[in-house]
């Protein structure tokens, strides 16, 4: 359900969640698991192997996780992101300078190179979070391929699916269909996203067997990077019409509490953010300790 929630806010990750959760390597493998040959095995009445070999229970247990956050969520976070959006990013923002901690640990030595990787993926996702939105066409080709994109980076830890769909400006459509309840249009993105985690999936776990320092420092970087995005006050410097004909923020600076409250007029309820980055911080932290208490029982 974490998951969910995440996978609902641009500049969250899923990804991130699932490794603060330690389930993040068996969720990359039991995917990698789901190959064509599996269909044959159900075809050939061999249906509890296929089911054991692709870890079903788990997937199954979190999917159903996943989609009912995002339907019970989807909406609350929607209200609580336009109601109060100094706070609700301020305990974003915490659970990803969390996450910094979190993943940079994995990274067993460090040197030169792994710095350099950790300043290129951060490199990489500011730029990311820094560019303006497209407008992809709303068509389900486009609505399959967005959905492929967006899966890839719902799977990397620091890179948030949601996000990559706001820049696609596709974000208030598929959030939209979540609300309505478009059959179409999600059976369509849901394929795209199937397509794309079967692919990437494998690579992310090939490279977290060979390659797993250097993967993490790429990850940890990510996590630095989308720091830009998920920083509560903001001062909007240019505005976009969506798909839906509704007006929403297409660039935006980051500001000092103390700045956005004279720039914007408004209370930048600073106190209350700082508390909840670190109630934030603190619930990350208290679930590690009791997941690594209850992997040692």
């Amino acid at each position: 359900m974490a998951m969910g929630a995440a996978d609902v806010v641009p500049g969250v990750s899923g990804g991130t969640i699932a490794l603060i959760a330690g389930i993040y390597e068996r969720l990359l493998k039991a995917i990698g698991s789901c190959t064509p040959d599996k269909l044959l095995w159900l075809v050939r009445g061999r249906a509890r192997e296929a089911w054991q070999a692709v870890d079903g229970t788990f997937l199954v247990a979190l999917l159903a996780g996943i989609l009912t956050s995002i339907a019970t969520f989807a909406s609350l976070i929607s209200y609580l992101l336009e109601a109060h959006p100094e706070l609700i990013w301020s305990f974003f923002f915490g659970l990803i300078l969390v996450s910094v901690y979190i993943v940079g640990r994995e990274v067993q030595r460090w040197n030169i190179w792994m710095l350099t990787l950790v300043l290129g993926g951060a490199a990489f996702a500011y730029l990311i979070t820094s560019a303006a939105a497209l407008q992809w066409p709303v068509t389900l080709p486009m609505i399959f391929l967005a959905g492929a994109i967006a899966i890839c980076a719902m799977i990397l830890p620091g890179l948030s699916g949601s996000f990559i769909l706001v820049l696609l400006g596709l974000y208030a459509t598929i959030l939209g269909a979540v609300r309505s309840f478009d059959l179409t249009l999600l059976v369509v993105f849901a394929m795209g996203c199937m397509a794309g985690m079967l692919s990437f999936s494998r690579l992310v776990s090939w490279l977290l067997r060979h390659a797993r320092s250097a993967t993490m420092a790429v990850a940890t970087g990510l996590l630095i990077g989308s720091l830009n995005k998920v920083w509560p006050w903001k001062q909007t410097l240019s505005w976009r019409e969506n798909s839906q004909g509704v007006m929403e923020p297409m660039q935006q600076a980051n500001l000092l509490p103390g700045n956005y409250e004279l720039l914007t007029g408004t209370p930048s309820y600073w106190v209350g953010g700082m508390l909840l980055m670190l109630a934030a911080i603190g619930l990350v932290l208290g679930l590690e300790w009791v997941g690594q208490r209850m992997r040692r029982a």
